[in-house]
């Protein structure tokens, strides 16, 4: 039938669906608009029929398949291709690592050493937090524990971060007095207890805590338990001196061996304080002039001379050994 024959489907329709009166006037329509709509709609058909068969069956058509990962198709969201992977697409499971893949043993052994290292730590903090918060129940109550723990590994003081930090280079020196085996006396040379911890501590990688603190302590606790004088001002002046003493005697016994028949029967002690030079840049001007501070005789008493008997019977048993190898 040709597009421009007249039917009752080429009626033209009003307004109101009821077909156009005769000898109405009709629209023309171009050959261009109606040829290719009507090919159009020949050619939409079979791929129509072909889709609503295909839905009939039961099959997805070939726009509305899914690809999956490895470029696949899938029907119904499943996947048609097995990588390895687990069923909620999430990375292939490997064996356990860790603590967990341990075994039950040895899992219990790290449970323990972690619980222990995280119960220490909490203790040293605690500690520390007591010893430099102010006095309070806890710390007056436990004052001696507390003590125990932070001194003298721990030790704090806050002179690096002062406003005047300390400037100073104190050298500690020591002579002693000697009684002979005939009844005389001598009087040693002055040693640098100072510089023979400075000497030993040089080029060592791990210092013991006596070479780098136990004078510097010992001497810093006597100046602030004394005044210019040299008088104690409490009750723990005396306590420093003895401190003091029992160093100076361990230190000259292991430079100077007593001889047999001699004893120490007084100790002396002396510093030398000199300022450190302030940087080239520095417009401070600071005296570097040494201080001296000369010490009396000290006499030694019997409760000093166990540490001093004790260190040289040690030092002639370690002689006597490497003698008979």
């Amino acid at each position: 039938m040709d597009a421009y024959d007249k039917g009752p489907r080429d009626e033209p329709v009003g307004p109101d669906g009821s077909s156009a009166p005769d000898g109405a006037d009709r629209p023309s329509v171009p050959d261009e608009a109606v040829a290719p709509s009507a090919s159009r709609g020949a050619e939409e058909a079979p791929e129509a029929e072909g889709e609503c068969e295909a839905l009939t069956k039961g099959e997805a058509p070939e726009e509305h398949e899914a690809h999956g990962p490895g470029g696949g198709s899938s029907v119904g969201g499943g996947s048609s291709v097995d990588d390895g992977s687990s069923t909620d697409g999430g990375p292939p499971l490997g064996p356990p690592t860790g603590i967990a893949g341990l075994p039950r043993g040895y899992q219990l052994a790290a449970a323990l050493a972690l619980a222990l290292v995280a119960v220490t730590v909490c203790v040293h903090l605690g500690m520390m937090f007591l010893h430099v918060a102010p006095a309070n129940t806890v710390s007056k109550e436990h004052g001696k524990k507390i003590y125990d723990w932070v001194y003298p590994e721990f030790e704090q003081n806050w002179k690096l971060f002062a406003p005047n930090p300390l400037q100073q280079n104190v050298a500690v020196q020591a002579r002693a007095q000697l009684r002979t085996a005939d009844g005389g006396r001598r009087v040693t040379d002055w040693y640098d207890l100072s510089a023979q911890d400075g000497a030993a501590i040089d080029h060592n990688v791990l210092p013991s805590h006596t070479q780098q603190n136990e004078l510097r302590r010992a001497w810093d606790f006597f100046v602030s338990t004394h005044d210019t004088q040299n008088r104690p001002t409490g009750l723990r002046g005396e306590i420093s001196e003895r401190y003091v003493r029992r160093i100076v005697l361990l230190r000259i016994d292991r430079q100077e061996p007593l001889a047999r028949g001699e004893s120490i029967d007084q100790v002396q002690v002396r510093s030398r304080t000199t300022g450190v030079r302030p940087p080239k840049w520095s417009d401070e001007k600071p005296n570097v002039k040494p201080v001296l501070r000369l010490l009396p005789w000290w006499s030694v008493t019997p409760d000093d001379l166990p540490l001093a008997d004790d260190a040289r019977a040690r030092r002639d048993v370690a002689a006597e050994g490497s003698g008979a190898r």
